[in-house]
């Protein structure tokens, strides 16, 4: 049985990937570094930890990443965020899960500033049990710590008690290593055939589709 529900956000919950990538390309290039849009957007999912080594030699990692990070957290509030939307009927899925006794945790590669304000946007922030962001863990996605910091906020829900909602494969790579099934959403535009390598063992258009066959869902075992 299904006790514990751990969202990613971006992407499975908000329509934000696009404009994540394109704050990343538009700070990169900023610090001199050109990078097509399709090949920043492809590692959305992960946090910066995780992102910029892609894209950044070490040597100028080391010495400037923390600036680029900054600045790229800075133009996104400011020039992007006010684009953000969530997905339709987020609230909605959220409502029957906690109606079935379900506990709700966002499990997200953000920033806790940035998840909190998607909380708001997407109207959830009364039906969520907790949340965890980068700030919490030392690696984000696609290491586990992320999901295994929201697995303990879900307890006493076990590994196998819990499953995971996400759009990338990241999210998927990610749960797997703590012992965690992951149900993938193409609404953040990751191919199924992606999502299906990386380990999600069902596939759903988007939170509405999940919500339109949530008897048929895993999240009805």
């Amino acid at each position: 049985m299904i006790k514990a529900v751990l969202f990613d956000v971006d992407g499975t919950l908000i329509d934000s990937v696009d404009l994540h990538a394109r704050a990343w390309q538009e700070a990169l290039a900023h610090f001199g570094y050109d990078v097509a849009f399709e090949a920043v957007r492809s590692q959305i999912g992960k946090g910066g930890d995780q992102l910029m080594p892609v894209f950044v030699p070490k040597d100028d990692l080391e010495r400037r990443g923390q600036e680029l990070e900054t600045y790229r957290g800075d133009l996104f509030k400011r020039k992007y965020l006010p684009h953000v939307r969530p997905f339709p009927q987020v609230r909605d899925l959220f409502e029957r899960l906690r109606a079935d006794g379900k506990a709700i945790v966002l499990a997200s590669s953000g920033k806790a500033e940035e998840v909190k304000r998607y909380m708001d946007i997407a109207r959830i922030a009364d039906l969520i049990d907790a949340s965890t962001s980068s700030d919490e863990v030392e690696r984000s996605k696609p290491y586990g710590d992320i999901f295994a910091a929201a697995l303990g906020k879900a307890a006493p829900a076990r590994a196998e008690e819990a499953i995971v909602i996400g759009d990338t494969p990241y999210d998927a790579q990610a749960a797997g290593k703590v012992g965690l099934r992951t149900i993938g959403v193409l609404c953040g535009g990751f191919p199924e055939a992606d999502l299906r390598a990386a380990g999600c063992s069902a596939i759903f258009r988007d939170p509405a589709d999940l919500l339109a066959r949530y008897e048929h869902s895993p999240l009805a075992e």
